[in-house]
C-alpha cells in the first residue's frame, strides 16, 4: 500500500512507542535521574511546607458549605500561598520533574497516569487519588478544587517545549482499550459501545454518536468511547476516511430525530463528575488532537509516516451545541442539515470552550467567534455567516446522502498528505501546546468559579441539556 492511499498495516506492539520529542537530558551532564530525584526533593521542602499548613486547615474545619467566614478566609490565604508556592516550584523544575516522573521520557504516561505519579512522587504537588476520589463523592458546590492543583502542574508540564511536546505526544498513542479491541474489530469492521457506535463499510468508518437519552450530551463515558472509536478508525488499515454523525433521540423532544450534540453533560458536572483531567483535558489532547494530528504509530510504521492519519466528516442534525460545534472545527468536511444550528455557550456557563477560543477565530474571524463565544450567538445553517463553519448545507432529510458523496471524494491519493499539510500551517502543535498550558490552569480554576458553581447547582433537567 502506498504512503497516501491508506494506513500502512501494523504490528500493534505492546512496548513503549517512539517518540517524536527531543532525546537530551534537561539536566546537567554526568547526573543521573537518582541525584535529580534528590535535588527536587531538596527543592520541594519549602512549597510542601506551605501546602501542609493549607491541608492542616482544611483537616480541622467542618465542609465548605458550612464554613464561618473567618475559616474561609484563614484558608484562602493559606491555599492561595500553597498555590504560588506549587506554580514557581513547576516553573523553574517542570522539565526535572517530567524526567524524574518519565525516567528520562522513556516512558510515556498519559496525563492521569502522570498526574498519579506525581502524587506518590512529590506528596502535596498534585491531590492523590484518595483525595480525589473524596472530592468526586461531592457535588461540585461541595468539592475544596484540588483539580487547580492538577492545573498547575499540567500547566508547568505543558509550558515547556521538552516535557510539554513530550506529552502531548504521549496523548497521541492508541489506548490499551483500543488496542484490545483491534483485532476483533478487524475481523467484524462492528463495535457497539454505549455511548458511540462504529462500524466499517467500504473503506468508510461511521462513528455514531448514541446518547439516544441526553442528546448526546458528553460526560466521561462518551469521552472513552469517542477515543476508541478514533483509534481504531485510525489504526485499521481498511479504513480510509471517518464520518462521525448523531444518531436517532429516545429524549422526549426529539424522539426519533437525529441529534449531533448537545454538549456538555451539565447534570455529570452539577454532580462532580466531569474532571479535569479525565474530561476536559483527555478530549483536547487526546481524541480530538487524533483527529487533527493522527495517532502514533508503532515499531511497524513507516519511516515516512510516523503519524496515522486520515480525513474526517461531520454531518449535522438538529444542532451542534458547545463541545459539539467544538468538534466541528477539526473535520475535513462539514455538512448540515438547513434547520441546525451551532453555539458555543460556554462562556455563559462559565467555563472555556476547550479549544474553540484557539480554533474558531481562524474559521469564522475575530468578530464573529467574540459574537459566539462571548455574546452566546447561535449560528444557523441558513445564515450566510454560517459558511465560515459549514461547508454544505442541505435539506434535513438528504444529510446522509451528502455525507456519502464526500466521503467518497475524500478518498482521493493526495488527500492525506494536503489535509497534513493544512493542519500544519493552520495550527502547529507547539501553538496548540502553549494554548493548552493555560489552558490546563484556567479552565480548573472556571469550573470552580462561583458563577460556575452556581449555575449548575440550578440545573435540575433530568436528562442532560437540551438546546438553550
Amino acid at each position: 500500500m502506498s504512503a497516501e492511499t491508506g494506513s500502512p498495516r501494523l504490528e500493534v506492539a505492546s512496548e513503549p512507542f517512539a517518540s517524536a520529542a527531543p532525546s537530551s537530558m534537561p539536566y546537567p551532564a554526568g547526573s543521573s535521574l537518582e541525584s535529580l530525584r534528590v535535588d527536587l526533593h531538596a527543592a520541594w521542602a519549602v512549597p510542601a511546607e506551605a501546602v501542609e499548613r493549607h491541608e492542616g486547615l482544611v483537616a480541622a474545619s467542618p465542609p465548605p458549605a458550612e464554613r464561618s467566614p473567618e475559616q474561609r478566609a484563614e484558608i484562602a490565604t493559606a491555599c492561595d500561598e500553597a498555590r504560588a508556592q506549587r506554580v514557581r516550584f513547576m516553573d523553574e523544575h517542570a522539565d526535572a520533574v517530567y524526567d524524574v516522573l518519565t525516567g528520562g521520557r522513556t516512558a510515556h504516561p498519559r496525563i492521569a497516569e502522570l498526574v498519579e505519579a506525581a502524587a506518590a512522587e512529590f506528596p502535596g504537588l498534585v491531590p492523590t487519588a484518595g483525595q480525589l476520589a473524596g472530592e468526586r463523592a461531592r457535588a461540585q458546590a461541595g468539592k475544596e478544587g484540588q483539580e487547580i492543583d492538577q492545573g498547575i502542574f499540567l500547566r508547568g508540564v505543558l509550558r515547556s517545549p521538552v516535557a510539554g511536546a513530550h506529552l502531548m505526544d504521549a496523548m497521541l498513542r492508541p489506548t490499551p482499550e483500543a488496542l484490545e479491541r483491534l483485532p476483533e474489530f478487524g475481523r467484524t469492521g462492528l463495535l457497539e459501545m454505549e455511548s458511540v457506535r462504529l462500524e466499517r463499510r467500504d473503506g468508510v468508518a461511521y462513528l455514531t454518536m448514541c446518547r439516544d437519552d441526553r442528546l448526546n450530551a458528553e460526560d466521561e463515558q462518551q469521552v472513552d468511547d469517542m477515543e476508541t472509536a478514533v483509534d481504531l478508525a485510525l489504526l485499521d488499515p481498511d479504513v480510509r476516511v471517518g464520518l462521525l454523525r448523531g444518531g436517532e433521540m429516545s429524549h422526549p423532544r426529539y424522539r426519533g430525530r437525529r441529534v449531533f450534540s448537545a454538549g456538555i453533560n451539565l447534570k455529570k458536572l452539577h454532580a462532580g463528575e466531569i474532571s479535569l483531567v479525565g474530561f476536559l483535558l483527555r478530549r483536547e489532547l487526546g481524541y480530538i488532537s487524533k483527529i487533527v494530528r493522527g495517532l502514533r504509530a508503532g515499531p511497524g510504521g513507516a519511516w515516512h509516516r510516523p503519524l496515522i492519519d486520515k480525513p474526517w466528516v461531520a454531518a449535522v442534525d438538529g444542532f451542534a451545541i458547545g463541545g459539539g460545534a467544538q468538534l466541528l472545527l477539526v473535520f475535513d468536511h462539514v455538512i448540515a442539515a438547513s434547520d441546525a444550528y451551532l453555539s458555543l455557550p460556554a462562556a455563559q456557563e462559565g467555563i472555556i470552550p476547550g479549544a474553540g477560543n484557539l480554533r474558531l477565530g481562524r474559521c469564522a474571524g475575530p468578530r464573529i467567534s467574540r459574537q459566539v463565544i462571548l455574546g452566546g450567538r447561535r449560528i444557523w445553517a441558513s445564515e450566510p455567516d454560517a459558511r465560515c463553519l459549514v461547508d454544505e448545507v442541505v435539506e434535513p432529510g438528504e444529510v446522509g446522502a451528502a455525507a456519502e458523496r464526500i466521503v467518497r471524494r475524500l478518498q482521493g491519493p493526495a488527500v492525506v498528505t494536503n489535509r497534513r499539510m493544512l493542519n500544519l500551517a493552520e495550527e502547529p502543535p507547539e501553538e496548540f501546546r502553549r494554548y493548552m498550558a493555560e489552558f490546563a490552569l484556567q479552565q480548573a480554576l472556571r469550573i470552580y468559579g462561583e458563577d460556575v458553581l452556581d449555575k449548575v447547582g440550578r440545573f435540575a433537567r433530568p436528562a442532560g441539556r437540551g438546546p438553550s
